[in-house]
């Protein structure tokens, strides 16, 4: 019986040895580390600060902290009047400007252009005249019948109905050419100056609508109906409800597991039996070191890649900062 002890004891002393021994490769990192399945990360929601382009009083706010809105809803709007009168006369100017491009375009009237020919023809006749008044003074002179101050007299005057003639006919020959290309396209300039204007004036009042970009939740109001507001003010928060993001981590040895497009499943601490379905979206090229925030069995000075992962269809439990887990698809091989 004595001798049986001893023995006993020497086998249990070689089991615990044996034990030891075979742990410390684990216990060193000597053998292979099996890849992780899972990854935990925290749910990263979109928020959008809204603000008008134009700056004027708050004449109505439709939505309140907490209310959902859909893409496309109005959520409040400035008083538009000055902007309205601004339209107004940019109408006008645009009117007067294109009217007188017409009549550029159109050129003179055939009443003009018959107005002007009677005044040639009257100046051709008072030429003629006048020609005739001078050929007789040129006669008389020699025989004294007039004096050399009657013949200088008859002289200007044809001198001046001929002048009076060539105006005539280079204002008939003006109205008969038309507008000059240049002042046309002078014209048409300021028209399309105009319209521009114009286009401004209503995008302004257009702008006093401030709309849902997207389908979210009111975070927070941050004016009031009455104040004043400029482009540079936040008027609204919202929370978008898509897209919804998993800021993940994955360590350096098992980065090979996941690239963008793989499907993963998100499981919620509120729900853990409904999981999300979502994809890989983006793996950072640059690795980082484990951020605190993040709950890993691995060692924090281990380096990390971050991965943006989207939900396909979140829930209303999936909310910011949310902590997840992040279930990866079996390795190759595995019977996990």
């Amino acid at each position: 019986m004595s001798r049986k002890i001893p023995i006993a004891v020497a086998l249990l002393a070689a089991a615990a040895a044996a034990g030891w021994w075979f742990e410390l490769p684990s216990r060193f990192g000597w053998l292979e580390q099996r890849p992780a399945s899972v990854l935990y990360g925290n749910v990263d929601i979109r928020q959008v600060s809204l603000g008008f382009r134009v700056s004027g009083r708050i004449a109505k706010l439709a939505v309140d902290e907490g209310d959902p809105v859909k893409a496309g809803d109005l959520l409040g709007n400035l008083d538009a009047t000055p902007f309205q009168q601004a339209v107004d006369a940019a109408e006008a100017d645009l009117g007067a400007l294109r009217a007188n491009l017409e009549k550029l375009r159109a050129g003179a009237r055939k009443s003009e252009i018959a107005q002007a020919r009677a005044v040639h023809e009257e100046r051709i006749a008072e030429l003629q005249n006048a020609d005739l008044a001078y050929e007789r003074a040129v006669q008389l002179r020699p025989n004294g019948t007039i004096s050399q101050a009657n013949l200088d007299e008859a002289s200007a005057a044809r001198a001046a109905a001929a002048a009076r003639t060539t105006s005539a006919r280079e204002a008939l020959a003006l109205l008969e050419e038309g507008s000059r290309v240049e002042d046309i396209a002078a014209a048409a300039a300021q028209v399309q100056a105009a319209e521009a204007r114009l286009a401004s004036a209503r995008t302004s009042v257009s702008d006093t609508r401030l709309l849902a970009p997207d389908d979210g939740i009111v975070l927070s109001r941050v004016h009031e109906t009455g104040a004043m507001i400029a482009p540079s003010d936040t008027a609204y928060v919202i929370s978008l409800n898509q897209p919804v993001w998993v800021r993940a981590y994955i360590a350096e040895p098992d980065l090979g597991r996941v690239h963008p497009g793989m499907k993963v499943e998100i499981i919620s601490d509120t729900a853990p039996d409904r999981p999300y379905e979502a994809t890989v979206g983006f793996i950072s090229p640059v690795a980082e070191f484990t951020p605190k925030s993040v709950e890993t069995p691995e060692l924090r000075t281990d380096l990390v890649y971050r991965l943006r992962i989207v939900v396909s269809k979140p829930g209303v439990d999936l909310r910011q900062g949310m902590p997840v887990t992040v279930r990866l698809p079996p390795a190759a091989g595995s019977t996990s």
